[in-house]
């Protein structure tokens, strides 16, 4: 059974507005280093996925962008989504795609956006996971949580399976989405939960058997669609049906129900950099703070400033008597807010869409 990799692309990561940006988004910023966030996607995997082995889902605006930070990736392996869809939708149409190139081959599910640290560790979880799959199993990657974090959805562990090269593999109970902060807190203490990381492994005719089950309305348009591949009608066929389909994330449509899921715990120095907030806490685990305790990109001068994260651009950013802030500078807009108030810079995208400012989205 052949391995591949199907790397998510899509999405905007509002929530680190106003660097991420429509026409911008996270995956191709260089949010840690000097790689985007998509490069270090691809760099993290080459060692144990050939070129055409690795498969991109992708909005046709961004497919241009990402093709160029990854031009050892085959054209063709760009797939190309009409609409975004949300997880399901853009899962189901890579696996149809997977499924014609070998109705046999395992895929792992993998994001564009999110950072680790431990690379040869992910390699050999993901090896693992492979294993784990070929027997029919569906499996997700669960982080070991380092905090009761509320900006995570929670996977509970059930019963030991198996161990896999050296990796528990548990009966995955039940999924969660983002807890409170109580309910986090119970959470982590009974060590019976991990993170979701939105990372699968599964054999493609596995998925889709549960897409079939559990989103037949999905299953019959993403049918007919798959019955086009490799035509001239593939293309037409896709704009006209995609519009059609609910958008659903594959945590609620499918994987809360699925027959026979599996979680591999795992500590690999995960992070989704989802908000300004986490990508402090990355830059702070990785000894990126100055000496009174702020991460900085960019030039800052400060007097009585601690523990604020300051994105600067290409301007200068001069602060005064702050505090555990957030100040981002995308030269055509600024964030500023409290740290404790990070998470809410999806809600000030939102209010940009009701005022139709459509220019800084």
């Amino acid at each position: 059974m052949a391995f591949h990799a199907l790397i998510m692309a899509g999405g905007t990561g509002t929530r680190l507005w106003p660097v991420s940006r429509r026409d911008r988004p996270k995956q191709s910023l260089k949010l840690v280093g000097a790689r985007t966030m998509f490069e270090h996607a691809v760099d993290r995997i080459a060692p144990i996925f050939q070129p055409d082995q690795i498969f991109v889902v992708a909005g046709s605006e961004h497919v241009s962008d990402l093709a160029d930070q990854a031009p050892e990736l085959p054209a063709q392996n760009f797939i190309i989504e009409p609409l975004g869809r949300g997880t399901a939708p853009a899962i189901g149409l890579g696996a149809i795609h997977l499924h014609r190139e070998d109705p046999d081959a395992i895929m792992a599910v993998l994001t564009a956006d999110h950072f680790i640290a431990d690379v040869e560790r992910f390699r050999a979880v993901l090896n693992a996971a492979a294993r784990v799959a070929r027997e029919g199993h569906l499996v997700t990657l669960g982080i070991e949580p380092s905090s009761p974090s509320t900006g995570y959805g929670y996977i509970q562990e059930g019963k030991k399976l198996d161990t896999a090269d050296g990796f528990d593999v548990f009966r995955a109970l039940r999924f969660t989405e983002k807890p409170d902060q109580e309910t986090a807190r119970q959470m982590v203490e009974s060590g019976d939960y991990t993170w979701n990381s939105g990372m699968f492994i599964w054999r493609v005719d596995r998925i889709i058997e549960e897409f079939q089950h559990q989103m037949p309305d999905f299953y019959v348009k993403l049918a007919e669609v798959e019955s086009m591949l490799g035509t001239n009608g593939y293309d037409p066929t896709l704009r006209r049906v995609w519009p059609q389909v609910d958008k659903e994330s594959i945590d609620y449509g499918v994987m809360e129900e699925a027959e026979d899921v599996t979680v591999i715990p795992v500590d690999i120095g995960w992070s989704d950099v989802g908000s300004w907030g986490s990508l402090a806490d990355l830059l702070v685990g990785m000894g990126d703070q100055d000496g009174e305790g702020n991460i900085v990109v960019g030039e800052h001068v400060g007097i009585d400033t601690e523990g604020s994260m300051i994105f600067a651009g290409e301007r200068l950013i001069a602060t005064i008597g702050l505090e555990d802030m957030v100040i981002v500078d995308a030269g055509d807009a600024v964030l500023v807010c409290p740290m404790e108030r990070e998470q809410e810079v999806r809600d000030l995208v939102h209010l940009l869409e009701r005022k139709e400012m459509h220019e800084y989205l």
